[in-house]
C-alpha cells in the first residue's frame, strides 16, 4: 500500500502542477462505488499545461451518467473553458460547453446559449459533469483569504471547515465541509490540493489507491456529519412547556374545519380543544396567535427513504410521520437519532425491508441469489422489527408466492414494484397486498414480456398509457380485483409529472412554485428535465400523465386506497403529491385525511397520532391559510410540532439555505 500511495502522487505531481506533460496515459483513476458495490470509475489526466481531461462513469439499475469532459484553467485556477458531452443520469444526451474572452464569457448549457459579463475570478460551475468542478473549487478555496468563492453565473461557494485527520494506513489528510452548492453540504476528502474522495450518502468517489480505506473514510466522515447535526438540532429546537394555541381553525378527524378553537399542549401531549376564550390559560403558558390559520395533524410520508441529512425538510414541510420504503439495514439506529432529537427528522413509525434477485439491473441493496436466501432476508427483517417487505424488480415471479407465504405467516405485509415478465394482477394473486407507483397498475395492461427491470418501466407506460380505457372491462375488472383484496396503492405521481412533463432547459411544473427558494445548484436540476423526449412524444407524454390522474381518482371514486408518499425530495414533493391529487377531482378535505389519520391508521399509529384529539401525541402543523380551501397553503407551514419540541419552519430552512414562503 505505501509504494502504491508513492506512485499515484508521483502521478499527481506531473498531471497538477510543475512537470508540462502531454502523456494522457498518465491518468488518475478512482472508484465509484455506489451501495456498497463498485458501479463506475471516474479518471482524469492532463493534456497541456493548462488542460486537462475527464472521464466519469457509473451504473444504477439500467441508469447512471457517462460524461467526457475537457476544462482549461487560468493562472488564478478559474475555468476559461470547459466541455462536457455524455448522457445524464437518465441516459438524456448533454452537451454543455463554456469558453471566455478577457471580458465575456459564453455558456451553452441546457439553459440555452447565455453570453455575461466574465473576468476569470469566478468559478463556472457546469450543470451535469464529472466530480472535476468539485476539486478545483476546493483549491480555491483552499486559497482564499476569506474562504469563499464566487460561482459564475450566480451563487457562492462558503470553506466552513477544514478538518485535519489521518488514516489507519498513515496517510494525512483533510475533509472539507463546503456550503452554499446544495441542501446538504459537500464533503471532500482532501491530500494536500488534491482530492482523494467525495463521498455523499450512497455514491463513493475515493481515489484507487485509497480504495482499502473508502469504509474508514466512511466511518470517519460519517461521525463528524452527526457531530454536526447535532449541533444543527440542538440550535434549532424549541421545547415545549405549555403551549395555547389560540383561536385558530382546526381539521378534524372527519375532515371538518372547526372554528376558532384553542388547543392546549403540555409537553408532547395533546390536553384539550375548547372554544375560543372559554377556558383560560395557565400563568406560565406560552400563547400563540393563530387567528385565520389552520392548526393540522403532522402529515405522513407513505414513501420515503430517509437519511440523516434530508430529515430536517420532512419537519419543515409538517411531514411528522414517515413510512420508509427501503434502506439499509442500519435504518433503526437513525430512527432512534431522530427520535432522540440528535437530528432532526420525523417518526419512522413503519419499516419495510427490500428484497431484490440478482442480475444487471439489481438494486444492489439485499440482493438475494436464490429463494432461500430470500426466506432467509425475510426472517432476518421480521428479527429487526420490520412490518413489511418489498419486492424489487428482478425477483423471479416463480418466488413470488412463496416469499409473500413467508411473510405473511410472520404477520408481515408485502409490497413493491411488479416484478419483470409478470403483471400486477398476477402479483396480486400470489399475495401483494400493495404497489408502488402508478406506472406498474398502467404495465398491468401492457406486454408482460417488458423487461420492466429496465427504464422501459417508466417509458412504456409514458408512450401507451394514454391508450388505456378505464371503461373498459379489462381495466374495471382489475380495480374490482384491487377493492376486492383491500391492495393499497401508493401511487407517487408527483414524481411522474416531473418525468413525463418536464423539458430538459424549461422549469419543472412540479417544482415551479418553489424553485426559486432553493440555493443554486438546486434550482438547475429543475430545468433538467425528465424522461428524453421529442416531436409526438411531448403531447403523447402529457396525455399518459392526464391518465395517470384520472386513474388516481378512479381509485379514489371506487373505493381503493390510496397513500400519499413522494420517493423523491422530501416536503416540497409531498405537497405537490396533495396538490396533484386535488387536481385529479380529490376533495381536498379527504385528500388531507389521507395525509393524516388515514395514514395513521394504515401504520397502526392512529391511537396516538393523525389527528388533533385530546390525549394523542401533540404532533401538529401551524399553516397559514386554509388548504381545505386552496390546497396548494399546504405549503404555507409556519411550524411544526413534535414529541414535546416546536421547530420554526423559517429557520429549518435558512438553515439549509432555503427561502421560507414568506
Amino acid at each position: 500500500m505505501k509504494y502504491s500511495a508513492i506512485f499515484f502522487l508521483i502521478i499527481i505531481v506531473s498531471i497538477t502542477g510543475c512537470t508540462p506533460s502531454n502523456k494522457t496515459e498518465d491518468k488518475i483513476i478512482y472508484d465509484v462505488v455506489f451501495r456498497e458495490d463498485l458501479a463506475g470509475t471516474y479518471e482524469k489526466w492532463k493534456t497541456a499545461d493548462d488542460r486537462f481531461g475527464f472521464y466519469y462513469t457509473f451504473t444504477d439499475r439500467g441508469r447512471g451518467p457517462e460524461y467526457r469532459e475537457e476544462i482549461s484553467l487560468n493562472k488564478q485556477h478559474f475555468i476559461t473553458a470547459q466541455t462536457v458531452k455524455g448522457v445524464n443520469y437518465l441516459k438524456v444526451s448533454v452537451d454543455e460547453s463554456f469558453s471566455s474572452t478577457d471580458a465575456t464569457a459564453t455558456s451553452k448549457n441546457l439553459m440555452g446559449t447565455a453570453k455575461g459579463d466574465f473576468y476569470g475570478d469566478k468559478l463556472y460551475f457546469r450543470y451535469d459533469g464529472s466530480p472535476a468542478v468539485y476539486e478545483i473549487l476546493a483549491q480555491l478555496l483552499l486559497k482564499s483569504e476569506t474562504g469563499k468563492v464566487k460561482l459564475y453565473p450566480e451563487g457562492e461557494a462558503e470553506l466552513t471547515k477544514k478538518i485535519p485527520l489521518k488514516l489507519s494506513n498513515g496517510s494525512p489528510v483533510e475533509l472539507l465541509v463546503i456550503n452554499g452548492l446544495d441542501l446538504d453540504p459537500t464533503y471532500l476528502w482532501m491530500m494536500g490540493d488534491q482530492m482523494v474522495g467525495k463521498i455523499a450518502g450512497n455514491l463513493h468517489i475515493v481515489r484507487k489507491d485509497l480504495s482499502d480505506m473508502r469504509l474508514e473514510m466512511k466511518k470517519m466522515q460519517g461521525d463528524i456529519e452527526d457531530e454536526s447535526l447535532l449541533e444543527v438540532a440542538k440550535s434549532l429546537t424549541h421545547k415545549i412547556n405549555k403551549v395555547v394555541i389560540q383561536n385558530v381553525n382546526v381539521f378534524t378527524a372527519g375532515g371538518a374545519l372547526l372554528p376558532n378553537r384553542d388547543v392546549f399542549v403540555e409537553g408532547s401531549t395533546l390536553k384539550g380543544i375548547h372554544p375560543a376564550g372559554t377556558k383560560a390559560p395557565e400563568k406560565n403558558a406560552e400563547l400563540i396567535d393563530g387567528t385565520g390559520k389552520t392548526l393540522l395533524p403532522g402529515m405522513f410520508d407513505m414513501h420515503t427513504h430517509n437519511d440523516k441529512f434530508r430529515g430536517i425538510l420532512y419537519l419543515a414541510g409538517g411531514i411528522t410521520s414517515v413510512r420508509d420504503m427501503a434502506n439499509n439495514k442500519q435504518l433503526k439506529s437513525l430512527a432512534a437519532q431522530f427520535n432522540n432529537n440528535e437530528i432532526l427528522g420525523p417518526r419512522i413509525v413503519a419499516y419495510c425491508g427490500i428484497i431484490d434477485g440478482s442480475g444487471p439491473y439489481a438494486n444492489q441493496r439485499n440482493v438475494v441469489e436464490n429463494l432461500e436466501e430470500g426466506l432467509a432476508e425475510i426472517q432476518d427483517y421480521k428479527d429487526l422489527g420490520y412490518q413489511q417487505i418489498k419486492l424489487y424488480s428482478s425477483i423471479r415471479p416463480e418466488w413470488v408466492s412463496p416469499l409473500t407465504n413467508k411473510a405473511h405467516q410472520l404477520g408481515m405485509r408485502v409490497s413493491g414494484h411488479i416484478p419483470a415478465y409478470m403483471t400486477a394482477t398476477q402479483a396480486i394473486n400470489q399475495g401483494y397486498d400493495e404497489i408502488q407507483h402508478i406506472n406498474m397498475l398502467f404495465l398491468n395492461f401492457l406486454p408482460d414480456t417488458i423487461d420492466t427491470r429496465t427504464p422501459l418501466r417508466f417509458t412504456m407506460p409514458a408512450q401507451h398509457g394514454a391508450d388505456l380505457d378505464i371503461n373498459s372491462k379489462a381495466y374495471q375488472d382489475f380495480v374490482k380485483l384491487l377493492k376486492t383484496k383491500h391492495i393499497l396503492v401508493d401511487p407517487t405521481v408527483a414524481i411522474f409529472e416531473n418525468m413525463l412533463l418536464a423539458q430538459t432547459g424549461e422549469l419543472s411544473p412540479t417544482y415551479q412554485a418553489v424553485a426559486n427558494r432553493f440555493p443554486i445548484v438546486d434550482q438547475r436540476s429543475f430545468y433538467t428535465g425528465g424522461l428524453s423526449k421529442e416531436g409526438d412524444q411531448v403531447t403523447r407524454y402529457k396525455a399518459s400523465f392526464d391518465k395517470m390522474l384520472a386513474v388516481v381518482y378512479d381509485l379514489y371514486k371506487n373505493g381503493v386506497p390510496i397513500v400519499p408518499g413522494t420517493d423523491g425530495l422530501p416536503g416540497f414533493l409531498y405537497h405537490r403529491e396533495l396538490e396533484l391529487y386535488v387536481q385529479a377531482g380529490i376533495p381536498a378535505a379527504d385528500v388531507l385525511k389521507m395525509a393524516t389519520i388515514t395514514s395513521a391508521e394504515i401504520t397502526g399509529v392512529s391511537q396516538s397520532t393523525g389527528s388533533i384529539e385530546a390525549g394523542k401525541q401533540a404532533d401538529l402543523i401551524l399553516i397559514d391559510g386554509n388548504p381545505l380551501e386552496q390546497i396548494s397553503d399546504i405549503r404555507k407551514i409556519e411550524w411544526t410540532m413534535k414529541g414535546g419540541h416546536l421547530y420554526h419552519a423559517k429557520d429549518l430552512y435558512s438553515s439549509l439555505g432555503v427561502k421560507h414562503f414568506k
